[in-house]
C-alpha cells in the first residue's frame, strides 16, 4: 500500500498505475502534499506498477483482438481504420475546408451512442469546439436517420474554447466530468485553430511547440483512464520544397507522434470525399471514398 492511501483515494487515485503517471506537481496539488512527499510517492507508485509491466507478447495480442471501435457510418471508411475509430487511440482528420471534417465529428458523435452491435458503445461525448462551427441541428439530422430522438444530445457536452489556455483548462476538467459518465469519445474541432493564431511565425513556434505537446499529454491520460476514443481533426499547410510541394497537418512532428491514426480528407465532387490513411502502426497507406448525405456519413 502506497503512503498517504486515504488522501490519494480522496483526490481521485483509484490504482497504484495511475499515481506512477501523474507528475509531481499535479500530485502535490490534487492532493495538498508537499512536493517531497509526492516525489517519494510517485517514486514508491513507479516501482510496485512497473514491476509486473513485461507480459508475453500473446497477451497483447489477446487485448488488441478485443479493443472497441466506433464505427464512422461508412463501411469502407471503417475498413480503412481497421474496423472503425480506435478506443484508447487518437484519431486525426486533417484536411481543408469543407473537406468533411467536423461531418465526420457530428456523426461519431451520434454513432458512439449506439448498441455495441451497431457499430456504438452506448456512451456519452465530450465535444470541445474551438472555431464555432459545432451545430446541434445537423447532429439532430444524423441521430433521425439512425433511429434516435432529441435525447442524442443529451449524450453530447460540449464547450467552446477560443484560447490555447482555455482549450488546455478545458481539457484538464473533463476528468472529474468523466468520473461521473460513461464517456466513450472524445472530440476536439479543431485542435490546432487557436494555437495557430495565438503562436504566428517562426519566433513562436518553440512556445506553440510546449503548448500544444501539453495538451496531446493530457488528452493520452484521459484515454488511457477511461477507456474512450479520441477525435482530433486539423488544419493543412503547404509545404514548398526544391522538388515537390507537400500538403502537411499544422502541428508538425508533436501531432504526428502523438495521433495513432493520421487522415487525409479532400473533397471530390458533391457529396463525395477521400479519406487516406497515412499513418498506423500496423494499417497499410490507403485510401477510400465516402459520402456526405442528408442522413449523414456513408
Amino acid at each position: 500500500m502506497l503512503p498517504h492511501h486515504s488522501v490519494l483515494r480522496d483526490a481521485g487515485y483509484k490504482t497504484v498505475g495511475e499515481v506512477a503517471e501523474e507528475g509531481t506537481h499535479e500530485l502535490s496539488v490534487r492532493t495538498g502534499l508537499t512536493r517531497e512527499t509526492a516525489a517519494e510517492i510517485i517514486s514508491k507508485a513507479r516501482r510496485i506498477a512497473y514491476a509486473s509491466e513485461f507480459k508475453r507478447l500473446e497477451s497483447y495480442l489477446k487485448a488488441r483482438e478485443s479493443v472497441e471501435r466506433i464505427s464512422t457510418g461508412s463501411r469502407s471508411f471503417d475498413e480503412l481504420l481497421g474496423g472503425g475509430v480506435e478506443v484508447r487511440a487518437i484519431t486525426e482528420f486533417f484536411g481543408e475546408s469543407s473537406s468533411g471534417k467536423s461531418q465526420l465529428c457530428f456523426q461519431l458523435a451520434v454513432n458512439v451512442q449506439l448498441p455495441k452491435d451497431k457499430g456504438g458503445l452506448e456512451g456519452a461525448v465530450i465535444f470541445i469546439d474551438t472555431e464555432g462551427t459545432l451545430r446541434p441541428e445537423r447532429i439532430l439530422q444524423m441521430a433521425a436517420a439512425k433511429g434516435l430522438g432529441r435525447d442524442v444530445l443529451s449524450n453530447i457536452y460540449a464547450a467552446q474554447a477560443y484560447t490555447t489556455e482555455k482549450q488546455i483548462r478545458l481539457l484538464e476538467s473533463v476528468f472529474e466530468l468523466a468520473e461521473r459518465l460513461n464517456v466513450r469519445l472524445l472530440i476536439v474541432d479543431s485542435l490546432t485553430a487557436n494555437f495557430r493564431r495565438e503562436f504566428a511565425g517562426r519566433a513562436a513556434m518553440q512556445n506553440r511547440s510546449k503548448k500544444l505537446n501539453e495538451f496531446m499529454e493530457i488528452l493520452r491520460k484521459f484515454i488511457r483512464k477511461f477507456d474512450a476514443a479520441a477525435v482530433v481533426t486539423n488544419q493543412i499547410s503547404a509545404e514548398v520544397d526544391a522538388l515537390t510541394p507537400a500538403v502537411r497537418a499544422v502541428g508538425g512532428n508533436i501531432v504526428a507522434h502523438s495521433s495513432t491514426y493520421s487522415v487525409l480528407l479532400r473533397k471530390a465532387r458533391a457529396d463525395l470525399r477521400i479519406a487516406k490513411l497515412v499513418d498506423a502502426p500496423h494499417l497499410p497507406e490507403a485510401e477510400v471514398t465516402f459520402r456526405i448525405t442528408e442522413e449523414g456519413i456513408c
